[in-house]
């Protein structure tokens, strides 16, 4: 099978891909158009928690498109009412509101804390959010997210998005005025180079928002089911956010997102939030099968092991190498290379042959880690090997 250029040349411009065409994927593997096989670890950025084409999301998918796909969601429909159950019953949150993306549930997730701000603290509605954070590309998301240059790339920005400094409570109060609603927050920063939250500072700041009547909101996009070695992150720091919101891995690979709140926060009325797709039950049943696998008898404590083989082999080669060190949760982790050329890791290992490697270097001083959840011993080993083999050629 050749490349398509003119095909390629169709699709809009948005970011600089490699003249490669994935046509099928198993597991931990991806297959290209010339039939090279790669291991992946990029996972479609924590999206595909089971692997590729997993067979309960699979038959999930079969099975409901055989019955109904989209009633609207005018109706109620029985696939998300029990993924809804599920995730309520497995958190602190009383009600869920289904959506496509994870920028599409950050912005209900500021809607919703904006208008609880109008009822119940009249005229607050800004919400403090982080320096390096990451919630979306919708234009409020844009504006919460604390990426360098984001606050002129689609200029003027959404007002009301005050920046703190992650780990810093001090830099959170200073900020706080008679306007403030809430703090909205990832508890591990995926795209500034996998920063978690201490377990100190997101107690002292559920604290610091209770005294102010603010709302806590994580965003557990990229952290929730069960990639940091807990079904959602915040159950690490043994605190009851207000609002979380989730995407990637809820999904498993289809568009699949959810908005989650405490009863006492629900306060959209009727009109105030929607979408043509949302709670379809096409990708409510994908959801029901991913939650189901994934909260398993067994599922998590494998996923966890797994995560200390790939921390102890990363650490392993950063000392061979005299990087300076890793770091992450769970199954979302980084190396930090102490120089930059993550990038040119990343493209060598997809070059790599026979086999190419996936990688994702966030910042060019480092590299990320997503795999699968399920992901086989040996193919954590067979990567940290091929990693050590291309340090070696990129450093010698």
């Amino acid at each position: 099978m050749e490349f398509d250029r003119a095909g390629v040349n169709t699709l809009m411009e948005i970011t600089a891909r490699p003249d490669l065409i994935f046509t099928k994927g198993q597991g931990s593997w991806l297959e290209d158009h010339t039939g090279k096989r790669y291991l992946d670890f990029l996972q479609g950025w924590a999206v595909n928690c089971l692997g590729h084409c997993p067979e309960p999301l699979v038959k999930a998918l079969q099975q409901q498109a055989a019955e109904l796909i989209n009633p609207s969601p005018a109706f109620y429909n029985q696939p998300s009412i029990d993924l809804a159950k599920r995730i309520t019953g497995a958190s602190c949150f009383d009600r869920v509101f289904f959506a496509n993306s994870g920028g599409e549930a950050n912005e209900g997730a500021i809607k919703l804390a904006r208008k609880w701000g109008r009822l119940n603290k009249p005229g607050a509605y800004k919400i403090i959010t982080f320096n390096h954070g990451f919630h979306g590309r919708t234009l409020a998301t844009m504006s919460a997210s604390g990426k360098p240059g984001w606050d002129t790339m689609f200029a003027p920005q959404v007002d009301g998005f005050p920046k703190a400094e992650l780990n810093d409570l001090d830099s959170v109060r200073s900020l706080i005025d008679d306007q403030t609603v809430a703090v909205m927050l990832e508890p591990v920063q995926g795209e500034a180079g996998v920063i978690p939250a201490s377990v100190q500072f997101m107690k002292d700041l559920r604290e610091l928002t209770r005294q102010h009547d603010m709302l806590l909101i994580v965003d557990e996009v990229q952290t929730g089911m069960g990639r940091t070695g807990k079904l959602f992150a915040y159950q690490h720091f043994d605190i009851e956010p207000d609002i979380m919101t989730l995407a990637k891995g809820i999904g498993g690979g289809v568009p699949l997102a959810a908005l989650c709140a405490r009863e006492a926060v629900s306060c959209f009325e009727h009109g105030d939030q929607g979408g043509t797709y949302n709670g379809n039950p096409l990708m409510a049943a994908a959801g029901i099968a991913v939650f189901d696998t994934v909260s398993a008898p067994g599922f998590l404590e494998a996923a966890n092991a797994r995560a200390e083989q790939l921390s102890n082999g990363l650490m392993a080669l950063s000392e061979k190498w005299g990087m300076q060190g890793e770091r992450g949760l769970g199954l979302l982790r980084a190396l930090r290379l102490g120089k930059g050329d993550g990038p040119a890791i990343v493209a060598a290992a997809r070059d790599r042959a026979p086999e190419g490697l996936l990688l994702n270097a966030p910042r060019p001083e480092l590299l990320r880690f997503m795999p699968a959840l399920n992901i086989e011993a040996d193919e954590i080993d067979l990567m940290l090997s091929w990693l050590d083999e291309l340090v070696g050629l990129i450093r010698k």
